[in-house]
């Protein structure tokens, strides 16, 4: 790629050429699957049986998917198949964190593929969904045909100390405030080791408080616009359970990598699969540099920087571009029929 290729490819993605989202749909099919350590997924297929397969991961770890996920793509072009990672979502059981471990998440990708008889898929994931997208491209790159990311997270010391050192929070004091704030000033030297102590707790009503801080800290914080009106509002305590103990129990662990850096050093396992990365320019939980660094090591990647939307796959840029990679992919698999 040339100078001016490059420049291209990294230029901010502005308005008005937006695409918008497919209408919503519903499932063909539903099922629950019995993996590993006592787990069952919840797992979904929308859109046409036997059509080109792409598996959606969702962000956390903890998130759980939402049928807004399902709009990104072309019904009668795609299989579109979704599921909720352990412990979170419609999966059981709740908020567990029990044999609940990046490498459980790949083999349960996989368990899918293959109940499911799929060969190769594209792979469709967003913050904590594009972590997982690459260590399971970069663990079995025989069965990924193309990878579609947004808002990348790689896992690394670096990430974690901006989002829970207070790298955010000089962006967001009166949020950090509320942050902190159930944390004695001894111990928020290490904010993610507190939290865990709490989340993990015998106490479920501190429990429970806790997780919902944790989980409207990122939330308040995931787009570029919010309403300065408005006080962010806590999440459903069923859902911020199991969102802020699998996060937390994840980053406490740091992503259960052998090594900072890992998908870095590993990425020359992908360097010939195609990917789309779409990043909002002013991501402050995800910040571009990650989207940036993975572009510069990973050749056949195109990167599109949205210059005016932040983190949240809901916002009007980001979903644009990814409907936008969608269709050409779809068009491309079309081309090479």
């Amino acid at each position: 790629m040339d100078h001016s290729e490059a420049i291209a490819t990294q230029r901010d993605v502005m308005p008005p050429t937006r695409r918008s989202l497919y209408p919503p749909i519903e499932p063909f099919n539903r099922f629950r699957m019995s993996v590993s350590g006592g787990h069952e997924l919840y797992v979904e297929e929308c859109g046409t049986r036997g059509a080109r397969p792409v598996v959606v991961l969702h962000g956390g770890p903890g998130g759980g998917c939402s049928p807004g996920m399902r709009r990104f793509f072309d019904p009668e072009a795609w299989h579109i198949i979704l599921f909720d990672q352990r412990g979170c979502g419609r999966s059981r059981p709740h908020a567990s964190v029990t044999r609940n471990t990046t490498w459980d998440l790949v083999e349960d990708i996989e368990a899918i593929r293959r109940r499911l008889g799929i060969e190769e898929w594209t792979v469709f994931g967003g913050s904590w969904g594009a972590t997982l997208a690459l260590i399971y491209a970069e663990t079995h790159p025989r069965r990924v045909s193309e990878m579609i990311l947004r808002g990348i997270f790689l896992m690394t010391e670096r990430e974690l100390d901006w989002f829970y050192r207070g790298g955010a929070g000089a962006f967001w004091p009166d949020l950090w405030e509320q942050f902190e704030r159930p944390i004695p000033e001894e111990e928020r030297g290490d904010l993610i080791g507190a939290y865990h102590k709490r989340l993990m707790g015998g106490d479920l009503a501190l429990q429970t408080e806790c997780a919902r801080v944790w989980a409207r800290w990122e939330g308040a914080t995931a787009t570029l616009r919010t309403d300065e009106t408005q006080t962010p509002g806590y999440a459903a305590a069923s859902y911020a359970r199991a969102f802020a103990r699998i996060e937390c129990h994840y980053f406490k662990n740091r992503g259960f990598l052998a090594e900072d850096g890992q998908i870095l050093r590993d990425i020359g396992r992908i360097r010939d699969i195609p990917g789309v990365i779409v990043q909002g320019r002013y991501d402050m939980i995800c910040p571009p540099v990650s989207a940036f660094e993975l572009h510069q090591a990973w050749p056949a990647s195109e990167l599109k920087v949205v210059g005016d939307a932040g983190h949240a796959l809901s916002e009007p840029g980001i979903a644009s571009e990814l409907v936008k990679a969608t269709d050409a992919a779809r068009s491309r698999a079309i081309a090479a029929e």
